[in-house]
């Protein structure tokens, strides 16, 4: 499929600034032009997925539609082993109305607490990434990438977002809330996803 004509302009299907500058600053080195589906009053829909990919999909494929562009979505979020990889893709929605995440943060540690899961194996968890293109035409792709380690409190750090200051890649010592931004963007899950999606955009391109 070659879209030449289509990829000038992409939507990023997000209304999180956190979420919308890391993609912005991965594509950035591709030269699309990139608009938020925030400056485009594109609502946010519900999400009934029961997959990180199917709630990456609705996204894009409402930023899609409304707004004739491609678009992009991520769905992501933090799947913690002992807690039955909770919060995993209710993540946001843990973070409350007002995305709290210091509530999610704080949520997650009493469960731990409660039933004693502060052991080294218990604290293990992975982020993952479903990162998927859509096109007005309905064509789409998902790209999945995951990051393993494990959560520590008390939380550190105020770089990143959402859980970011509680989750510290596996060979690190550091979580992603104490990392720099661009040493972060190289390692995470979404970059993972991300050099995925960037071959795709490269192969249709030429």
């Amino acid at each position: 499929m070659r879209a030449n004509n289509l990829l000038k302009d992409i939507v990023i299907a997000s209304h999180n600034s956190g979420k919308v500058s890391e993609i912005k600053s991965l594509l950035k080195p591709l030269g699309y032009n990139i608009i938020s589906a925030k400056k485009l009053k594109i609502n946010e829909p519900f999400e009934n997925g029961l997959t990180f990919g199917e709630n990456s999909l609705i996204k894009s494929k409402n930023a899609a539609l409304k707004s004739k562009l491609p678009a992009i979505a991520d769905d992501s979020g933090l799947c913690i082993s002992s807690l039955n990889n909770e919060p995993g893709i209710y993540s946001a929605r843990w973070a409350g109305k007002k995305k709290d995440f210091n509530i999610a943060m704080e949520k997650i540690e009493k469960k731990m607490e409660k039933n004693n899961y502060f052991n080294k194996s218990s604290r293990k968890a992975f982020f993952c990434c479903a990162l998927s293109i859509y096109f007005p035409n309905n064509v789409c792709r998902v790209f999945e990438g995951k990051i393993y380690g494990h959560v520590q409190f008390p939380p550190k750090g105020k770089n990143g977002f959402g859980y970011d200051p509680i989750f510290v890649p596996k060979g690190y010592k550091k979580t992603f809330g104490e990392m720099n931004f661009n040493y972060k963007e190289r390692i995470s899950h979404r970059a993972i996803a991300f050099k995925k999606l960037s071959n795709f955009l490269y192969k249709i391109k030429n």
